[in-house]
């Protein structure tokens, strides 16, 4: 008579464990376990994503603080430390001689100055300039640079390689074949015809855009700076006092001009060289040791 195998006599033993079925408990907890290691490793690829993903967005966010922008008292205004030309007139060599001419004026109760470059070419460069170059007729700062990491804001080419990228700001700047343009757009086909030809490129605030003032976000007064287009006449035009980047611009509107983006303003450092070769410091306030600080020079030719 065969038995049950569940059956056992009383004198019999019978070895457990040697055998598990499918669903056993200790099976259920190892897959406890893979299924706890496999989430904890989900959870932690979301984390790196979003960081990754966060870091993206920062650069391509319109709200950077930015090393050169602060806020100042009107009593601190910029003065260019100008040397006054001597007496008797300019001469003939002047007509092909690379210069800056500088002007003064006052559109709707804000005193600007204007700073033109005659017979030179735009490029861009980083480090600060040196004052005894003088080569050099006229610099100033060009694009913003993070308060954080020190690195350039928006798209950037220097000679044909990018150094930055991103549309932090629809304004643009484009040298190519020493022909500079001023403009606003999501997407300039000037940046890769830059990389292509050796070219600059970098992004700023609009302010200006075909005769129309462009609004900007950013609030409060400082000393403002922009790079203007009149009539294809390239100039650089800055308060000399706090102005809203409103009014700032309606300024530039109301002198006529077509197309303009902001310069990196207030206490940025600047120079330029007159008719007889005297130098003038824009602005002296300045700081080193950023790796990117970068500037918008007119070279002789």
């Amino acid at each position: 008579m065969s038995r049950n195998e569940v059956d056992i006599h009383d004198d019999e033993l019978r070895v457990i464990g040697q055998k598990r079925t499918p669903h056993s408990s200790e099976d259920i907890r190892h897959k406890k376990l893979w299924w706890w290691i496999a989430a904890a490793l989900l959870i932690c690829g979301i984390i790196a994503a979003v960081f990754l993903f966060s870091g993206k967005k920062e650069d391509m966010s319109e709200s950077e603080a930015v090393v050169f922008e602060p806020m100042i008292e009107p009593d601190d205004n910029p003065v260019a430390e100008e040397v006054l030309a001597p007496l008797g007139d300019y001469s003939d060599t002047t007509l092909t001689k690379a210069y800056t001419e500088h002007l003064r004026d006052t559109i709707n109760d804000i005193p600007l100055d204007i700073y033109i470059p005659h017979n030179a070419v735009p490029e861009l460069a980083l480090g600060v300039p040196d004052i005894h170059d003088k080569s050099i007729i006229l610099t100033t700062q060009a694009a913003d640079i993070r308060a954080d990491n020190g690195k350039i804001v928006g798209a950037f080419v220097l000679k044909g390689k990018p150094l930055s990228w991103g549309l932090s700001k629809k304004g643009y700047c484009g040298i190519i074949d020493g022909k500079l343009t001023v403009g606003v757009a999501d997407n300039s086909p000037i940046f890769e015809e830059a990389t292509e030809k050796g070219g600059y490129f970098f992004r700023q605030y609009p302010l200006v855009n075909n005769g129309v003032l462009v609004e900007n976000e950013p609030k409060g007064k400082s000393i403002r700076k922009a790079l203007c287009d009149r009539n294809g006449e390239i100039m650089v035009v800055m308060s000399q006092t706090p102005e809203s980047f409103h009014d700032f611009a309606q300024a530039l509107v109301d002198m006529k001009i077509d197309d303009a983006i902001y310069l990196v303003g207030s206490t940025s450092f600047g120079y330029f060289r007159d008719k007889y070769d005297h130098l003038a410091i824009i602005y002296n306030k300045f700081r080193y040791g950023y790796q990117y600080e970068n500037f918008i020079v007119w070279r002789v030719e």
